[in-house]
């Protein structure tokens, strides 16, 4: 199987090619990629291919020939989306010539949270990742924790839940190697931000994040979870900024309200090597 290695923000990810559909992917498959000990080793496992021919009924209703993002959890379960994964896919799709961007052109991404919009803005590239819901609460329990916190519920096509820390500290002290705890749980799960907010300065919002991922664990960054992170102290601060700067371990992000209420994820996105396993992986 020939594949790429690409990461935004140190959210790194397997990319394979399928463009006609032939070689759909197993849970199995997908573990075995993502796994960093024996495979390629990623947060996540992408499949590009086109909509009309993916299998899958949701990415299957965009319109036909549309690129369409199938993205995997590392421990073989899907996934809605991925925000950093968005960028990283359409820059394998343009550094394998499955695509042509110019800049401030617009490509359109098939996703199971909907079609994302992907802009190229010089060397970055920035997703609108359509309009947000602020939810209920919920109490995280987290290894680091003296005590439970409120989390406020975010969708931004799948499920979130941000917690305001009061210090860098606190931050710092969390163990995330385990998922946090949440009462009311959500059905299906949800990725759980840990946010510091910093200042805000002409109409710009500060916060640093970490991320526990469902099906992942701890990563270096979340694109969907800086966006769930940024839009719950935009909340919290009384809609004071519609600019965010989101400083993850792996780097920076920016997040953007638009004057329709859709946020923009903009930062960079790499390919950083390209392989082929040399026995079949089943």
């Amino acid at each position: 199987m020939s594949f790429s290695k690409g990461h935004g923000t140190g959210n790194d990810f397997v990319l394979v090619a399928d463009a006609d559909g032939a070689a759909p992917l197993t849970p199995a498959q997908v573990r075995a990629l993502a796994d960093r000990h024996f495979g390629v080793g990623g947060d996540g496992v992408i499949r590009a291919v086109r909509a009309g021919a993916t299998g899958d009924a949701v990415l299957d209703a965009a319109a036909e020939g549309t690129w369409a993002m199938d993205y995997w959890n590392a421990d073989g379960s899907v996934s809605e989306m991925c925000g950093n994964g968005v960028r990283v896919f359409v820059r394998y799709l343009l550094e394998t010539g499955l695509a042509e961007l110019p800049d401030g052109a617009a490509i359109d991404v098939a996703t199971r949270a909907g079609v994302k919009r992907v802009v190229r803005r010089g060397e970055l590239l920035s997703a609108d990742l359509g309009p947000f819901e602020l939810g209920e609460l919920s109490l995280v329990a987290a290894d680091g924790l003296e005590v439970d916190r409120p989390g406020l519920r975010v969708s931004t096509g799948n499920p979130h839940v941000v917690v305001a820390l009061a210090s860098e500290e606190e931050l710092e002290g969390l163990d995330l190697h385990r998922a946090p705890a949440l009462d009311p749980a959500p059905a299906d799960g949800a990725n759980v931000e840990f946010v510091v907010p910093g200042a805000i300065a002409d109409g710009v919002g500060s916060i640093r994040m970490r991320v526990h991922e469902r099906g992942v664990g701890e990563t270096l960054s979340c694109g969907t979870g800086a966006v769930a992170a940024a839009m719950a102290t935009r909340h919290w601060s009384g809609d004071a900024a519609d600019r965010w700067i989101v400083d993850v371990p792996g780097g920076r992000l920016e997040v953007e309200v638009d004057a329709r209420g859709h946020a923009w994820l903009t930062g960079p996105a790499e390919i950083v090597f390209r392989g082929e396993t040399l026995s079949p992986v089943r």
